[in-house]
């Protein structure tokens, strides 16, 4: 595709892109926009007065890991698939068959189960999509340095200014990027391009799956009108209570209360929904984002009051853990332990380590000695689910410095060198023999 200028796309608000092939569709006005692309003859046209003036883009992969699974195993194309723990655990995705039957993300899955009977049920596993959101990333980080990753499969990007580099408006590098995700990794994304991050956001949630909207700065205030106000980011469900009890239930109602009267009822979060509301957000693109903490959990089928069972799981999760803060070149300062009981009641216990780490054995001691504890105070209580992590993240060159004991020196050296027969071999070639007792059943 020859490369159009700027100043030569903006002369006519009524130009188009093709989403299929990206072809330049030309439109004399509003009124007579072509149907089909005259090149691929696709329907999939895309116009806005300010589509090539707009930079802000939020990228959001559809039904994510459910995509992952369909992608690995065709026979699962046209079937509803769930994401999610087994009876007692919760829904972590649904592809877009099955929510069209109700389910939803952090629905019980036995109630998933109720509205979808046919569902194929498949436990995450996330150390491949793990590999399918890096590929993504890498992919958006060959365009520009400005990627802000929000989760493991969504990212905004900031493309102003890389129209020379590319020799491309930020709307065809986009475009291009959609195709080369569908192209390379398997899956489909949908997109939100504004002139700021909210915007963006909010766009792409608008058309779903594989969809493409566009917010431009001219019509934000009659766009954001007649949506609900839980639609501004961090309005829940109390905050739209509130609202309603004041008789704000859009977006609108919003736009025509004064700044002074929203920080009188609501105090600083007034200001959050004066500024929103008016689509006004002038927060960046940062690549800087940090995880604030690296944990792993597990829901169990049955509940357990175990301490052998309950400890040789804390084990395999503080290895996960452990992986994580390694591929993330993080360690983490205190360690926490995560316990639900059956009647649902959770638990959290913290310990502060002498120094920050990333190692499984260092992560699981400090983690077996708090779960050791609350099994002898309440000695008869069955677990759900277990979980660990750790926080007061660090880099990894700030972690495990060598002013340990003697023993923490060999059992470093030892956790060092398995990680280095796995990554040669495989993540199931070696491990402690808490681990093998578990794989062997």
């Amino acid at each position: 595709m020859t490369p159009h200028s700027t100043e030569e796309t903006t002369s006519n608000p009524f130009t188009g892109l093709c989403r299929d092939c990206t072809t330049r569709v030309e439109s004399p006005n509003a009124d007579s926009k072509p149907t089909r692309c005259p090149s691929c003859k696709s329907p999939r046209l895309l116009f806005h007065p300010e589509l090539f003036d707009l930079g802000i883009t939020h990228i959001d992969c559809d039904a994510f890991f459910a995509a992952i699974e369909k992608r690995d195993n065709p026979e699962l194309e046209d079937k509803p698939v769930i994401i999610g723990g087994g009876q007692r655990g919760v829904v972590s995705t649904a592809c877009y068959i099955a929510r069209i039957r109700g389910v939803k993300s952090a629905m019980p899955m036995f109630k998933a189960l109720k509205l979808c009977p046919d569902a194929v049920v498949i436990k995450p596993q996330m150390e491949k999509y793990a590999e399918a959101g890096y590929q993504i990333r890498d992919l958006m980080k060959e365009l520009t340095p400005l990627v802000q990753p929000i989760s493991i499969d969504e990212a905004f990007l900031d493309l102003r200014g890389t129209e020379k580099l590319h020799g491309l408006t930020p709307a065809e590098t986009i475009l291009n990027l959609v195709r080369n995700i569908r192209k390379t990794v398997g899956i489909t994304v949908s997109v939100g391009l504004s002139h700021n991050k909210f915007l963006a956001k909010l766009s792409s949630d608008l058309d779903k799956p594989n969809g493409f909207t566009v917010i431009g700065q001219s019509e934000t205030l009659d766009r954001l009108a007649p949506m609900p106000v839980e639609k501004i980011w961090g309005v829940g469900q109390a905050m739209q209570k509130k609202l309603s009890a004041n008789g704000v239930k859009t977006i609108g109602h919003l736009q025509n209360l004064e700044e002074a009267f929203l920080l009188k009822q609501y105090g600083n979060v007034g200001q959050h929904l004066f500024r929103l509301s008016r689509g006004l957000d002038d927060r960046i693109v940062s690549p800087e984002r940090e995880a604030k903490s690296i944990s792993s959990e597990t829901t169990f089928d049955k509940d357990i009051a175990d301490a052998d069972s309950l400890s040789k799981t804390l084990w395999r999760l503080s290895e996960k853990v452990s992986l994580r803060c390694k591929k993330a070149s993080k360690g983490g300062k205190t360690v926490v332990l995560k316990l639900k009981t059956g009647n649902f009641k959770s638990l959290t216990r913290n310990r502060t380590l002498p120094v920050s780490t990333c190692m499984a054995e260092r992560i699981f001691s400090a983690g077996n000695e708090m779960l050791n504890a609350e099994l002898q105070n309440n000695p008869i209580t069955a677990y759900r689910l277990i979980g660990i992590g750790v926080t007061g993240l660090v880099e990894a060159e700030f972690a495990d410095m060598p002013d340990l004991v003697s023993t923490d020196k060999r059992n470093l050296q030892a956790e060092l060198a398995m990680d280095k027969i796995r990554i040669k071999f495989g993540q199931e070639t070696i491990g402690k023999g808490r681990s093998l007792d578990r794989r062997n059943k």
